[in-house]
């Protein structure tokens, strides 16, 4: 019996101690989040090659499934492929420090190219190579959702939408909009009004605390930071230079370090990416026959015109008329029944007017007028699209804006965080 007891007694200091080493295990890794990057890099707008780089920079702490051309203007894959080339060039350097980032033959590998113009009306056309890869990354096997993160042009996710809208249960979204929801306003409202229980961050004016940085130091000033931590490193330094001649803008890139920092499963809380808050509701004011100066909208509300005019035979795919906001021209199309459509959104509060052009009489030379103002999403109108309970937007707050850009200091506060968090891997890249 006393041999028998001590075998027991040592098999338990055995067990013991083994359940001590077992608490001691390093945790396990946390998976990286998966991101696939629609934008319109090369369009109109240079800070998405700034965007670019940042991403390629800190590639090592994502899984990047994607990366879609959806441009305005004349952005195509080419100006990722040549972006991946920079990044090559330094990808040796870069690796020794950040051993998990994806290769550039990789990278190629997943740029996709998307639709190169606004959608019509009903906000969507056909499929793209962009937008079905957005579907094929959706329906992977995987216990995290796909994060896609536009930069740009909403047009090829509202096609995925439309074309599996299933996926919806399989990603999340963080959209810059603001001046790209102005020329995706059609693809934009097919989405809230056909997809609103979509998980969506709708950033109009936060991520501009990026770069409206008045209350920053001297040495992180927009146009000191490139003199002070960029220049003269790698390949990738003397390539952003180009784009603002080396002023730090990257609209964009609050959407990337939105993942990167705080808890990005809830959009009220904190993070370099903004804090944002639930909205019920996306505001759209319709007017019938014109608007005048009497006529008061929320800035980046959904703004829909229709004028009557005579019964056409053509598609409600085919432009008819033409209406100038701000020296800035719009499609119009036929609705049917005698009925002409067109939808606008305004990037900031602004006194607008327009006029329509056409070969019609009856829509040619019409004139009329609005007033858009802050904050969003503003009055609730009958005509507003009604959101599901994961749809956020730029704080209310008034003292989180920066002059008139709503929520905007829920990303400039952590300025100094992030810009020198990036500091430190452009060391990586001194000679």
């Amino acid at each position: 019996m006393k041999l028998k007891r001590r075998s027991i007694s040592g098999l338990l200091v055995l067990v013991f101690f083994a359940s001590l080493l077992g608490c001691n295990k390093p945790e396990k890794k946390a998976p990286k989040p998966r991101v696939l990057i629609s934008s319109d890099i090369g369009g109109t707008d240079p800070d998405d090659f700034q965007s670019m780089i940042h991403l390629l920079m800190y590639a090592d702490q994502f899984e990047i499934e994607g990366l879609v051309s959806s441009p305005y203007g004349e952005g195509t894959t080419m100006n990722f492929q040549d972006m991946i080339d920079l990044y090559e060039f330094d990808y040796n350097q870069l690796l020794t420090h950040a051993p998990e980032l994806p290769s550039p033959k990789s990278l190629r590998a997943i740029t996709k190219q998307g639709g190169k113009d606004a959608a019509p009306f009903k906000g969507y056309t056909s499929p793209t190579e962009g937008s079905e890869w957005i579907i094929t990354c959706a329906k992977k096997e995987s216990d995290q959702p796909l994060w896609i993160l536009v930069w740009g042009g909403i047009e090829d996710l509202a096609q995925a939408l439309h074309d599996a809208p299933e996926i919806k249960e399989k990603i999340r979204v963080y959209w810059i909009g603001g001046p790209n929801k102005k020329w995706s306003i059609n693809a934009y409202s097919y989405i809230a009004a056909n997809h609103p229980d979509l998980w969506m961050i709708e950033a109009n004016s936060t991520y501009r605390g990026w770069f409206m940085d008045q209350d920053s130091p001297e040495d992180l000033k927009g146009d000191a930071f490139y003199d002070n931590y960029i220049q003269g490193r790698g390949a990738l330094g003397k390539d952003f230079i180009k784009y603002y001649e080396g002023n730090i803008k990257m609209g964009d890139t609050p959407s990337l370090v939105y993942l990167m920092n705080g808890d990005p499963n809830d959009p009220t809380g904190e993070s370099w990416g903004g804090s944002f808050e639930k909205i019920s509701r996306s505001s759209r004011n319709i007017f019938i026959g014109g608007s005048t100066e009497e006529d008061t909208v929320a800035a980046y509300a959904t703004i829909e015109w229709r004028f009557e005019g005579p019964d056409l035979a053509s598609s409600e795919d085919s432009v008819v008329f033409e209406i100038e906001i701000q020296n800035q021209t719009w499609p119009g199309y036929y609705l049917g029944n005698g009925i002409y459509g067109v939808k606008y959104s305004s990037k900031k509060p602004e006194n607008g007017y327009y006029k329509t052009r056409s070969s019609i009489v009856e829509l040619n030379g019409l004139e009329g007028a609005f007033i858009s103002t802050i904050p969003w999403p503003g009055k609730a109108t009958p005509d507003d699209y009604q959101l599901g309970s994961n749809w956020y937007s730029d704080r209310l707050d008034a003292a989180l804006f920066i002059e008139d850009q709503q929520g905007a200091k829920t990303v400039s506060k952590y300025r100094k965080e992030f810009l020198m968090d990036w500091a430190e891997r452009w060391k990586w890249l001194e000679k």
